[in-house]
Protein backbone atom coordinates (compact mmCIF):
# COMPACT_ATOMS: atom_id res chain seq x y z
CA UNK A 1 0.00 0.00 0.00
CA UNK A 2 1.45 3.60 -0.87
CA UNK A 3 1.54 6.24 1.54
CA UNK A 4 1.30 9.47 0.46
CA UNK A 5 3.05 12.07 1.78
CA UNK A 6 1.21 15.50 2.75
CA UNK A 7 1.89 18.69 1.30
CA UNK A 8 3.75 21.38 3.71
CA UNK A 9 2.88 24.82 3.66
CA UNK A 10 5.37 26.89 1.99
CA UNK A 11 6.06 28.82 4.97
CA UNK A 12 7.48 25.97 7.21
CA UNK A 13 9.91 25.24 4.07
CA UNK A 14 13.24 26.38 5.02
CA UNK A 15 14.67 27.62 1.51
CA UNK A 16 17.27 25.94 -0.10
CA UNK A 17 19.25 28.88 -0.72
CA UNK A 18 19.92 29.24 3.70
CA UNK A 19 19.64 25.72 4.31
CA UNK A 20 22.81 25.34 2.10
CA UNK A 21 24.77 28.40 3.32
CA UNK A 22 23.83 27.17 6.79
CA UNK A 23 25.09 23.95 5.84
CA UNK A 24 28.03 25.09 4.09
CA UNK A 25 29.11 27.09 6.85
CA UNK A 26 29.04 24.53 9.73
CA UNK A 27 30.64 22.15 7.80
CA UNK A 28 33.83 24.94 7.37
CA UNK A 29 33.10 25.69 11.23
CA UNK A 30 33.58 22.19 11.82
CA UNK A 31 36.50 21.62 10.09
CA UNK A 32 38.34 24.75 11.55
CA UNK A 33 38.54 26.33 7.87
CA UNK A 34 36.89 29.84 9.10
CA UNK A 35 39.63 31.56 6.77
CA UNK A 36 38.55 29.42 4.01
CA UNK A 37 34.81 30.62 3.92
CA UNK A 38 36.02 34.49 3.66
CA UNK A 39 38.06 33.16 0.96
CA UNK A 40 35.40 31.57 -1.00
CA UNK A 41 32.81 34.73 -0.72
CA UNK A 42 36.08 37.19 -2.01
CA UNK A 43 36.28 34.23 -4.82
CA UNK A 44 32.73 36.02 -6.12
CA UNK A 45 34.71 38.51 -8.22
CA UNK A 46 36.47 35.87 -10.41
CA UNK A 47 33.07 35.00 -11.97
CA UNK A 48 32.05 38.57 -12.25
CA UNK A 49 32.15 40.08 -15.68
CA UNK A 50 34.59 42.97 -14.99
CA UNK A 51 33.32 46.98 -15.95
CA UNK A 52 34.09 48.12 -18.91
CA UNK A 53 33.01 44.97 -21.27
CA UNK A 54 29.65 45.82 -21.47
CA UNK A 55 28.09 49.02 -23.39
CA UNK A 56 28.29 52.44 -22.50
CA UNK A 57 25.27 54.01 -21.15
CA UNK A 58 25.78 57.36 -19.27
CA UNK A 59 23.40 59.54 -17.65
CA UNK A 60 23.30 63.00 -16.00
CA UNK A 61 23.60 63.03 -12.13
CA UNK A 62 19.40 63.39 -10.93
CA UNK A 63 18.15 66.03 -9.24
CA UNK A 64 14.86 63.39 -7.39
CA UNK A 65 15.24 64.14 -3.94
CA UNK A 66 17.19 61.24 -2.60
CA UNK A 67 18.01 59.82 -5.50
CA UNK A 68 22.05 60.62 -5.38
CA UNK A 69 22.82 58.50 -1.42
CA UNK A 70 26.74 59.17 -0.07
CA UNK A 71 27.11 55.77 1.24
CA UNK A 72 30.20 54.23 0.06
CA UNK A 73 29.20 52.10 -3.37
CA UNK A 74 29.57 48.44 -3.61
CA UNK A 75 32.14 47.39 -5.60
CA UNK A 76 30.63 46.16 -9.79
CA UNK A 77 32.28 42.56 -9.08
CA UNK A 78 30.18 42.02 -5.80
CA UNK A 79 27.15 43.64 -7.27
CA UNK A 80 27.43 42.10 -10.98
CA UNK A 81 28.42 38.30 -9.14
CA UNK A 82 25.73 37.96 -5.66
CA UNK A 83 22.57 38.20 -7.17
CA UNK A 84 19.22 36.78 -6.72
CA UNK A 85 17.72 35.34 -9.87
CA UNK A 86 15.52 32.50 -9.32
CA UNK A 87 15.31 32.26 -13.44
CA UNK A 88 19.02 31.38 -13.58
CA UNK A 89 18.90 29.12 -10.39
CA UNK A 90 18.42 29.34 -6.63
CA UNK A 91 21.97 29.98 -5.29
CA UNK A 92 23.64 33.76 -5.41
CA UNK A 93 26.57 32.50 -7.65
CA UNK A 94 24.28 30.72 -10.28
CA UNK A 95 23.21 33.56 -12.18
CA UNK A 96 26.40 34.93 -13.27
CA UNK A 97 27.47 31.48 -14.57
CA UNK A 98 24.23 30.30 -16.40
CA UNK A 99 22.66 34.10 -17.83
CA UNK A 100 24.58 34.17 -20.77
CA UNK A 101 21.93 32.50 -21.97
CA UNK A 102 19.65 35.55 -21.98
CA UNK A 103 19.21 37.04 -25.38
CA UNK A 104 18.06 41.03 -24.53
CA UNK A 105 17.96 41.82 -28.28
CA UNK A 106 14.88 42.01 -30.16
CA UNK A 107 13.05 43.16 -26.44
CA UNK A 108 9.61 44.63 -26.50
CA UNK A 109 7.45 45.34 -23.46
CA UNK A 110 3.42 45.28 -23.77
CA UNK A 111 1.92 47.77 -21.79
CA UNK A 112 -1.63 46.89 -21.09
CA UNK A 113 -5.05 47.03 -19.22
CA UNK A 114 -6.53 50.19 -17.72
CA UNK A 115 -4.98 53.03 -19.73
CA UNK A 116 -5.90 54.98 -22.19
CA UNK A 117 -2.50 54.64 -25.04
CA UNK A 118 -1.24 50.41 -24.58
CA UNK A 119 0.57 49.26 -26.96
CA UNK A 120 4.03 47.28 -27.57
CA UNK A 121 7.39 48.97 -27.16
CA UNK A 122 10.32 48.16 -28.68
CA UNK A 123 13.61 48.35 -25.98
CA UNK A 124 14.81 51.27 -28.46
CA UNK A 125 11.74 53.13 -27.99
CA UNK A 126 11.40 52.70 -24.56
CA UNK A 127 15.47 53.80 -24.08
CA UNK A 128 14.90 57.14 -26.13
CA UNK A 129 11.56 57.78 -24.15
CA UNK A 130 13.24 60.25 -21.49
CA UNK A 131 16.96 61.26 -20.68
CA UNK A 132 18.75 58.46 -18.51
CA UNK A 133 19.94 59.63 -15.10
CA UNK A 134 22.36 58.29 -12.42
CA UNK A 135 21.13 57.05 -9.54
CA UNK A 136 22.96 55.55 -6.32
CA UNK A 137 20.38 53.31 -4.54
CA UNK A 138 20.62 51.31 -1.45
CA UNK A 139 19.15 48.02 -2.53
CA UNK A 140 17.80 45.40 0.95
CA UNK A 141 17.23 41.89 0.46
CA UNK A 142 15.16 39.78 2.93
CA UNK A 143 17.99 38.06 3.78
CA UNK A 144 20.19 40.67 5.47
CA UNK A 145 21.85 41.91 3.09
CA UNK A 146 22.44 45.10 1.19
CA UNK A 147 24.69 46.89 -1.51
CA UNK A 148 24.70 50.28 -2.69
CA UNK A 149 24.74 50.53 -6.57
CA UNK A 150 25.06 53.12 -8.86
CA UNK A 151 22.12 52.82 -11.67
CA UNK A 152 21.02 54.30 -14.91
CA UNK A 153 17.58 54.99 -15.77
CA UNK A 154 14.36 57.06 -15.49
CA UNK A 155 11.42 57.42 -13.10
CA UNK A 156 8.86 54.81 -14.21
CA UNK A 157 6.59 57.46 -14.17
CA UNK A 158 7.96 58.71 -17.40
CA UNK A 159 6.50 55.68 -19.17
CA UNK A 160 3.12 55.61 -16.92
CA UNK A 161 2.19 59.20 -17.78
CA UNK A 162 2.69 58.67 -21.54
CA UNK A 163 0.07 55.40 -21.46
CA UNK A 164 -2.31 57.76 -19.07
CA UNK A 165 -3.89 54.78 -17.04
CA UNK A 166 -7.45 55.48 -16.37
CA UNK A 167 -9.24 56.08 -13.37
CA UNK A 168 -9.54 52.23 -12.95
CA UNK A 169 -5.74 51.69 -12.74
CA UNK A 170 -5.22 51.21 -8.87
CA UNK A 171 -2.30 49.03 -9.44
CA UNK A 172 0.42 48.19 -11.86
CA UNK A 173 1.44 44.42 -12.14
CA UNK A 174 4.87 43.28 -13.88
CA UNK A 175 5.57 40.23 -15.33
CA UNK A 176 9.14 39.20 -16.31
CA UNK A 177 10.18 36.75 -19.26
CA UNK A 178 9.70 33.28 -18.41
CA UNK A 179 11.25 31.04 -21.36
CA UNK A 180 12.63 27.59 -20.42
CA UNK A 181 15.20 27.81 -23.57
CA UNK A 182 16.89 30.57 -21.86
CA UNK A 183 16.23 30.43 -18.06
CA UNK A 184 17.37 27.30 -16.55
CA UNK A 185 15.88 27.71 -13.26
CA UNK A 186 12.48 27.40 -14.61
CA UNK A 187 13.31 23.68 -15.16
CA UNK A 188 12.91 23.33 -11.25
CA UNK A 189 9.71 24.63 -9.76
CA UNK A 190 10.77 26.78 -6.93
CA UNK A 191 8.14 29.33 -7.87
CA UNK A 192 4.72 29.73 -9.79
CA UNK A 193 6.15 30.78 -13.59
CA UNK A 194 6.14 33.74 -14.35
CA UNK A 195 7.41 35.99 -11.97
CA UNK A 196 4.95 38.57 -11.02
CA UNK A 197 4.94 41.27 -9.01
CA UNK A 198 3.49 44.46 -8.05
CA UNK A 199 2.57 48.28 -6.81
CA UNK A 200 -0.26 50.82 -5.68
CA UNK A 201 -0.34 53.04 -8.47
CA UNK A 202 0.90 55.73 -6.00
CA UNK A 203 4.17 53.72 -5.27
CA UNK A 204 4.96 53.27 -9.06
CA UNK A 205 4.76 56.81 -9.69
CA UNK A 206 6.93 57.62 -7.02
CA UNK A 207 9.98 59.58 -8.20
CA UNK A 208 12.49 57.32 -7.11
CA UNK A 209 10.80 54.11 -8.57
CA UNK A 210 13.05 53.21 -11.36
CA UNK A 211 12.88 52.15 -14.75
CA UNK A 212 16.61 50.88 -14.64
CA UNK A 213 18.74 49.67 -18.32
CA UNK A 214 22.08 49.86 -16.33
CA UNK A 215 24.65 50.23 -13.74
CA UNK A 216 27.70 51.62 -13.17
CA UNK A 217 27.89 53.68 -16.57
CA UNK A 218 26.69 50.46 -18.95
CA UNK A 219 24.33 48.05 -19.61
CA UNK A 220 22.49 46.09 -17.16
CA UNK A 221 24.85 42.69 -16.81
CA UNK A 222 22.08 39.67 -17.79
CA UNK A 223 22.32 38.41 -14.32
CA UNK A 224 21.46 41.95 -12.75
CA UNK A 225 17.63 41.89 -14.57
CA UNK A 226 18.70 43.14 -18.74
CA UNK A 227 17.94 44.68 -20.60
CA UNK A 228 15.52 46.72 -18.32
CA UNK A 229 14.20 45.94 -14.55
CA UNK A 230 12.29 47.73 -11.75
CA UNK A 231 14.26 49.45 -9.13
CA UNK A 232 12.19 50.12 -5.92
CA UNK A 233 14.85 51.63 -3.52
CA UNK A 234 12.71 51.20 -0.02
CA UNK A 235 11.50 48.06 -0.37
CA UNK A 236 13.02 44.28 -0.30
CA UNK A 237 14.86 43.25 -3.68
CA UNK A 238 12.40 40.69 -4.57
CA UNK A 239 9.32 43.57 -5.07
CA UNK A 240 12.09 45.22 -8.09
CA UNK A 241 11.58 42.79 -10.75
CA UNK A 242 13.94 41.98 -13.40
CA UNK A 243 13.71 41.02 -17.50
CA UNK A 244 10.25 42.78 -17.53
CA UNK A 245 8.03 42.18 -20.58
CA UNK A 246 4.85 43.21 -19.70
CA UNK A 247 3.35 46.11 -17.41
CA UNK A 248 -0.51 45.83 -16.79
CA UNK A 249 -3.06 48.63 -14.69
CA UNK A 250 -5.32 46.97 -13.05
CA UNK A 251 -8.17 47.74 -10.53
CA UNK A 252 -7.30 45.08 -7.66
CA UNK A 253 -4.32 44.55 -5.73
CA UNK A 254 -2.11 41.38 -8.18
CA UNK A 255 -0.65 38.55 -6.39
CA UNK A 256 3.31 38.58 -5.93
CA UNK A 257 4.68 35.58 -6.80
CA UNK A 258 6.45 35.21 -3.34
CA UNK A 259 3.46 36.16 -1.82
CA UNK A 260 1.91 33.23 -3.76
CA UNK A 261 4.09 30.78 -2.42
CA UNK A 262 4.72 31.93 0.77
CA UNK A 263 2.47 35.06 1.76
CA UNK A 264 2.70 34.83 5.79
CA UNK A 265 6.33 35.74 4.76
CA UNK A 266 6.09 37.61 1.98
CA UNK A 267 3.54 40.66 2.05
CA UNK A 268 2.63 42.37 -0.95
CA UNK A 269 4.37 46.15 0.42
CA UNK A 270 7.09 44.71 1.27
CA UNK A 271 8.44 47.67 3.11
CA UNK A 272 11.78 47.96 4.32
CA UNK A 273 10.76 48.15 8.04
CA UNK A 274 13.51 47.11 11.08
CA UNK A 275 10.43 46.55 13.39
CA UNK A 276 8.69 43.76 11.30
CA UNK A 277 10.61 40.85 11.56
CA UNK A 278 11.00 38.08 8.68
CA UNK A 279 8.81 35.15 10.39
CA UNK A 280 12.43 33.24 10.70
CA UNK A 281 14.72 35.83 11.27
CA UNK A 282 15.22 39.30 12.23
CA UNK A 283 15.25 42.54 9.57
CA UNK A 284 16.58 44.28 12.98
CA UNK A 285 20.19 44.50 11.27
CA UNK A 286 21.86 44.14 7.79
CA UNK A 287 25.10 43.35 6.37
CA UNK A 288 26.57 45.35 3.33
CA UNK A 289 28.56 43.41 0.84
CA UNK A 290 31.84 44.45 0.62
CA UNK A 291 31.92 45.40 4.19
CA UNK A 292 32.92 41.20 3.89
CA UNK A 293 33.79 38.85 6.34
CA UNK A 294 31.81 36.81 7.90
CA UNK A 295 32.42 38.29 11.58
CA UNK A 296 31.92 41.78 10.51
CA UNK A 297 29.43 43.99 12.38
CA UNK A 298 26.12 44.47 11.00
CA UNK A 299 24.43 47.47 10.92
CA UNK A 300 21.36 48.99 11.70
CA UNK A 301 18.49 48.47 8.87
CA UNK A 302 16.97 52.06 8.46
CA UNK A 303 13.31 52.78 8.16
CA UNK A 304 12.20 52.43 4.31
CA UNK A 305 15.68 51.85 3.56
CA UNK A 306 16.67 55.14 4.68
CA UNK A 307 13.89 56.60 2.19
CA UNK A 308 11.82 57.70 4.88
CA UNK A 309 11.34 61.58 4.34
CA UNK A 310 10.30 60.34 0.48
CA UNK A 311 7.89 57.93 0.51
CA UNK A 312 6.82 57.59 4.28
CA UNK A 313 3.74 59.67 3.52
CA UNK A 314 2.37 57.14 1.07
CA UNK A 315 1.51 54.73 3.82
CA UNK A 316 0.47 57.38 6.66
CA UNK A 317 -2.70 56.17 8.79
CA UNK A 318 -1.54 52.54 7.85
CA UNK A 319 -0.80 49.38 10.02
CA UNK A 320 3.04 48.31 8.92
CA UNK A 321 2.83 45.32 10.61
CA UNK A 322 -0.30 44.45 9.24
CA UNK A 323 0.43 45.48 6.03
CA UNK A 324 3.77 44.17 5.70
Amino acid sequence: MTRSIPKLPAAEITPRLLYEERRDWLRLMASGAAGAAMATWAGREALAQAPGKLAKLPGAKSAVPGAMVLDKQTAYTDAASYNNYYEFGTDKSDPVRTAGSLKTRPWTVSVEGECNKPGLFDLDALLKLSPMEERIYRLRCVEGWSMVIPWVGYSLAELIKKVEPNSKAKFVEFTTLADKAQMPGLRGGSLDWPYVEGLRIDEAMQPLTLLAFGMYGEVLPNQNGAPLRLVVPWKYGFKSAKSLVKIRFVEKQPTSSWTKAAQQEYGFYSNVNPLVDHPRWSQATERRIGEDGLFAKKRPTLMFNGYEAQVGQLYAGMDLKKNY
